[in-house]
């Protein structure tokens, strides 16, 4: 627990902290949790719900560095289909907003339950009252020779797949190699194929089991879903594993158990996943398989709790965010005394998922049992459908959906509150409202659950209408319907249309560029040019709803503001992401990334030699080279970092933030024999020009000397190319990225002077119509390239010289945040160290 005495620690807010007023103690309970995804996050929240801010100083533990996010979208993230911003369920603000001590990056080693304290990796020591494990579960790393390349190190090009650190890695290495093997066939391994896939790799997948997802499938549906998998260009090996990862020095291929030896770049483990319990174990708490505990959740130790897959109860292990819900409600109710009777029984588990692009919905048995068990398929693998279910004592025990899974809904309610079955089973598998989706909804139970991942049912969702809710969207965010792994949205829809008799409104959200102020963004930029509204907290003063402030809106209106006002905006540090506080690039561990400016990618052996020796100095880990033809000084500590900008001398790369990144270039026309224009040099002056300007969401550039396009213009937000005779192209909306995209032409120009030109005044109209985070490949399809065209081309509608002078005005208000700012922190601990977090105990009066 951080504690300062005669005060509150910072960021944290009056209501949820209670102090003894004559001597300045909290004297609240110290509940601690152990493990910052999904199920301890939620456990959480579950108790802020009930008051809990009132009764527990908070404390969290995190191993990863950043807040929690929804894990079960990481293979979105890998497919390119969601940025890692959309699955964040709660960021670094929220915690610091509801008065809970976030210890990100810091892993726990033990726990004294005698003395009731927490021992970190960092030294440091915690106190707690009552502890919470939720430790999670890890990707199972099956054994073969070859696999690590020293103490205890994956080979290079060896990946994991559990967390968002992983993701990145694979998303960085997919951009680079040609060839993928994904070791494990169920849900993750063929989600991580299909992605890897997507972003152009050969991929085969080698599983174990004699059918795929074996252990929610059967065997024909098994074989089905393999003839779909397959279809789709991905190799499945079944009945056989890994042996050896052929190297040495990174991943060249995988040998197989039959001795067939397979070509691969990248290998990814996703054979399963195993409990994390050695916290538990070093501590003295009864551990099986998980953290044992009983129905109230309890450990042996009975003022330590665990929730999540580190949980085992009743003999049973859940790797399923449902059963996570569950017990999160249950601990919570318990720990705040809203139900001191409350008990955790168990889930019967049910998922509806899109694997590998096929629609997929199991829940209970895949098979019958007994012989006494009715068992109905209907099998058609030449459409790729298999459907079956079991049914005892006429209750439906498991189904099976594969291909289609139109009767999902109706399955779900019958499994799981055992409503009567059709005296014809074959019922339960055709439609039963000939066709009309309206009335299958209409059909539906009130206590039939839509949303398995929050339990949400289709009551609570028409509750949530008749309330006053008019957009799936407001009944979403009411409900968590939708919330968890997101298959249920359709559904969702469906029954809020249903509900609402037809008058759903458009979600009034969907239009506003931040969500704490009900706007949309050209009304906003209006508002606060009228107002002469200078820094974020006036914004939210003049024009959210009460004046509240909202804290995932505040990085918004500050890259806005900067934006609209340039050097006259006012900066309120706590309105700015991690990175662009310390202006640098944060990593897992808690260190930074410092990128030097590198223009066009050309050095001098004099700033080489200063790199290297400031390298030195401050001792850092890693230097790399980096995609952008610069050099990043990685696993730099908080505290050096504004001695290490004063002794390098050398401007920000702006490596980290929403703003222009650099600009890529080739050897061009000085060198080259193939050149047909002076890359390099136009490089270097559009770097100049446009360096550090805010924008909605981060930008590249690229200048070619030719079509080879060896700087890779073609896929650059800014793309430029040089095609002769004085010529040049320029393409916009391109990446390269978790989604590719070839950027679109368009103009062709006749110097260096009018690309600086049109360059700029694209860049302006997408920063002042663009929505927050949104990237130029998405934005410009979404404006029309014609449009685009004929505004910036033809000025149709009067804007250029508007355009062309606002972003003059950004230009002039630059300064360098390693200059300048840099060197006068903007608060006495904005450097200060951060590993070791130092805690004050204090023992709570009585």
């Amino acid at each position: 627990m951080t504690a300062v005495l005669g005060g509150r620690p910072e960021g944290v807010s009056t209501l949820h902290f209670a102090m003894d007023e004559a001597d300045g103690i909290d004297t609240r309970q110290r509940l601690v949790v152990i493990g910052n995804g999904m199920a301890g996050a939620r456990v959480v929240e579950e108790v802020l719900e009930r008051g809990g801010g009132e009764q527990f100083a908070i404390t969290v533990f995190g191993e990863e560095p950043h807040g929690n996010y929804n894990r079960i979208m990481l293979s979105h993230v890998l497919a390119g289909e969601e940025h890692e911003d959309d699955i964040v369920l709660n960021s670094h603000d929220w915690y610091a907003d509801n008065g809970v001590v976030l210890r990100a990056g810091v892993r726990v080693v033990r726990i004294d339950t005698h003395a009731k304290v927490v021992h970190a990796a960092d030294g440091t020591t915690t106190p707690y009252d009552q502890l919470v494990i939720a430790t999670g579960s890890r990707s199972f790393v099956p054994p073969m020779t070859g696999l690590y390349s020293g103490e205890d190190q994956l080979l290079p090009g060896v990946f994991g797949f559990r967390t968002i650190d992983d993701t990145r890695a694979m998303l960085a290495a997919a951009a680079e190699h040609d060839k993928a093997v994904v070791v494990g066939g169920g849900l993750l391994g063929l989600e991580a194929a299909r992605a890897l896939q997507g972003h152009g790799l050969a991929v085969e997948v080698v599983h174990a089991g004699t059918h795929l997802m074996n252990q929610q499938l059967g065997a024909e549906a098994g074989a089905i879903l393999a003839k779909s998998v397959e279809a789709l260009g991905i190799v499945v090996h079944l009945a056989t594993r890994t042996t050896e990862v052929i190297g040495p020095d990174r991943v060249r291929g995988v040998v197989l158990a039959d001795g067939r030896a397979i070509d691969a770049d990248m290998l990814v483990l996703a054979a399963g996943i195993r409990p994390v319990t050695e916290v538990a174990l070093m501590s003295g708490i009864e551990v099986e398989r998980g953290v044992v505990v009983d129905d109230q959740l309890r450990t042996d130790d009975p003022d330590v709790y665990a929730v999540g897959e580190c949980a085992q109860h009743r003999g049973e292990l859940y790797g399923l965010v449902a059963p996570v819900w569950e017990q999160a409600k249950v601990l919570a109710d318990l720990l705040t005394g809203t139900d001191p009777t409350a008990e955790y029984h168990g889930s019967r588990t049910a998922t509806k998922l899109k694997v590998a692009g096929v629609d997929v919905a199991t829940m209970g048995i895949s098979k019958p049992e007994r012989d006494s068990d009715e068992f109905l398929v209907i099998s058609e693998p030449k459409r790729g459908v298999h459907l079956s279910v079991v049914v005892r004592d006429d209750k439906l025990i498991g189904a099976t959906l594969l291909g289609d899974t139109r009767k999902v809904a109706y399955l779900t309610q019958a499994f799981d509150r055992g409503t009567p079955l059709p005296e014809e089973r074959i019922k339960l598998l055709v439609d039963l409202s000939d066709g009309a989706a309206e009335v299958g909804v209409a059909e539906l139970p009130h206590d039939s659950q839509v949303c398995n991942c929050n339990g949400v049912t289709k009551g609570d969702i028409c509750g949530a209408v008749a309330g006053g809710c008019g957009s799936v969207g407001s009944v979403m965010d009411t409900t968590r319907a939708g919330k968890g792994c997101g298959s249920c949205k359709g559904l969702v829809k469906q029954i809020v249309e249903w509900a609402a008799d037809g008058d759903v409104v458009e979600d009034p959200t969907a239009s506003w560029y931040v969500p704490g102020i009900p706007m949309a963004k050209p009304e906003l930029m209006a508002a606060i040019r009228e107002q002469g509204l200078l820094s974020p907290s006036a914004v939210f003063a003049a024009l959210a709803p009460g004046g509240a402030e909202d804290a995932k809106s505040k990085m918004g209106l500050t890259s806005l503001l900067r934006m609209i006002w340039g050097k006259d905006a006012v900066q309120e540090n706590d309105a700015k992401f991690i990175n662009d506080r310390v202006h640098g690039n944060i990593q897992r561990d808690g260190t930074f990334s410092v990128v030097p400016q590198i223009k066009g990618g050309v050095t001098t052996p004099a700033q080489l030699r200063k790199i290297a020796d400031v390298a030195e100095k401050y001792e850092v880990p890693m230097v790399k080279i980096t995609g952008g033809q610069r050099i990043d000084l990685l696993g730099v500590r908080k505290e050096d970092l504004p001695a290490m900008w004063n002794d390098l001398g050398m401007p920000s790369g702006y490596a980290y933030g929403k703003s222009f990144r650099t600009v890529k270039t080739c050897v061009g026309s000085d060198f080259c024999r193939f050149g047909l224009g002076d890359s390099t040099q136009l490089g270097i002056d559009l770097e100049t020009r446009f360096q550090g300007i805010e924008s909605p969401a981060k930008m590249k550039m690229a200048v070619v000397g030719c079509p080879r396009n060896c700087a890779e213009a073609y896929v650059k937000d800014v793309g430029v190319v040089a095609v002769g005779n004085g010529k040049w192209e320029v393409y916009v909306g391109g990446a390269a990225g978790a989604s590719i995209r070839k950027g679109d032409l368009l103009a062709t120009v006749d110097s260096p002077e009018a690309v600086m030109e049109l360059s700029g005044r694209f860049m302006q109209y997408y920063r002042e119509n663009a929505n927050w985070l949104e990237r130029t490949y998405d934005f410009v399809p979404r404006i029309g390239l014609e449009r685009i065209k004929q505004i910036l081309l033809e000025d149709s509608e009067g804007i250029c010289a508007e355009l062309d002078a606002n972003m003059q005005q950004s230009i002039d208000a630059y300064t360098d945040p390693w200059g300048q700012d840099g060197k006068a922190p903007a608060t006495p601990g904005q450097f200060r160290t951060s590993l070791p977090l130092v805690e004050l105990p204090l023992v709570p009066v009585r």
